[in-house]
């Protein structure tokens, strides 16, 4: 073989790698500036909502009968005498620097607040998602398995009918029905908090049944579109293990779908956590914006909506790169 006849197969067998790598980087990087877009424009609506919804947030974060002196002083010290978008600017550089503001009751940094309780947020919410994917993916999959044996049955319905009532359950009434039965009769598990291993059952398990029935009726619908496809048969004609077969070829290929509703899922669990967290006294960012709301203090509820939008945002751009990754053909010619 010639150098030159060498020298064109090296450069054929670069050229794609270098291309898939260009392709990559353009997906990342629209990505990221769709995100950044997604942030400015959530950062814009609140900050103009939240400030042209009352005539002044500070009076209504101090009280009615505060005094006028103490308001002003606070007015200024948190620069809300400025022109409107002299504070916009004046914000913007802010969380550029990392700055989401300050309550409007105490002065105390948004920033040192959430320091203090996203940590307990972000566990709940991970935990109980893993317990979702956990349950999801594997009865998804089986009740596929099951309904592609029988081409008759009550499997259907009955898988149906159990997941739909589940996935309509609402969070916050799921978790007083299971203090009162674990905690209060049976005592077997501690009412709140996060003290113990033992705290994280009941919070997790309300935050993640809702999800699971509503994910694993999406991975059952995946899973026996997949096990109709031709590769499968063609991978279980060959005599394959069912469980290589299942678990190698029917598994990653019905991912692709239900990874995009479980960012969904992730998102709505994060945000829907704020009640969860209530019930249960979970010392999260959630127990800190509900209480905020009821003070009015406009400072924390900013900053916590952003800090919730942004984490949206990272499990919403985490999932589309998981996704390429499970399937770079299709992600990534569909992105270009």
């Amino acid at each position: 073989m010639s150098d030159t006849t060498r020298a064109v197969l090296l450069r054929d067998r670069v050229k794609p790698a270098g291309g898939r790598v260009n392709q990559w980087l353009g997906f990342l990087v629209r990505r990221l500036a769709k995100s950044l877009f997604a942030m400015w424009v959530i950062v814009t609506l609140t900050f103009f909502v939240l400030r042209l919804s009352s005539a002044d947030p500070v009076r209504a974060a101090l009280g009615a009968t505060a005094d006028d002196a103490l308001v002003r002083a606070r007015r200024e010290q948190l620069g809300l005498d400025l022109p409107l978008f002299v504070q916009y600017a004046n914000y913007l550089l802010g969380l550029v620097r990392g700055d989401l503001g300050v309550s409007l009751v105490n002065g105390r940094a948004v920033s040192e607040l959430v320091a203090t309780r996203l940590p307990a947020t972000l566990e709940l919410s991970l935990i109980a998602f893993a317990l979702v994917l956990l349950i999801a993916v594997p009865l998804g999959l089986g009740a596929a398995v099951f309904a592609s044996k029988r081409s008759r049955g009550t499997e259907g319905p009955v898988f149906s009918s159990t997941t739909g009532f589940l996935a309509n359950i609402p969070e916050y009434l799921l978790g007083v029905g299971l203090v009162i039965v674990f905690s209060i009769v049976l005592r077997a598990l501690p009412v709140a908090g996060n003290q113990s291993a033992e705290g994280y059952v009941l919070p997790a398990v309300a935050l993640a049944t809702a999800s699971a029935a509503a994910l694993a009726r999406l991975a059952r619908v995946e899973a026996i579109d997949v096990l109709r496809e031709d590769y499968i048969r063609t991978a279980r004609s060959k005599r394959l293990p069912r469980l290589r077969v299942y678990l190698r070829h029917a598994l990653p290929n019905m991912l692709t779908a239900t990874l995009t509703f479980g960012g969904v899922v992730l998102s709505i669990m994060i945000t829907s956590g704020v009640l969860v967290e209530q019930v249960f006294n979970w010392p999260g960012i959630g127990q800190a914006f509900v209480n905020a709301i009821g003070a009015r203090d406009y400072g924390i509820v900013q900053g916590l909506a952003l800090v919730y939008a942004a984490i949206i945002l990272i499990v919403h751009l985490l999932v589309d790169v998981a996704i390429a990754a499970l399937d770079p053909r299709t992600t990534l010619t569909q992105a270009t």
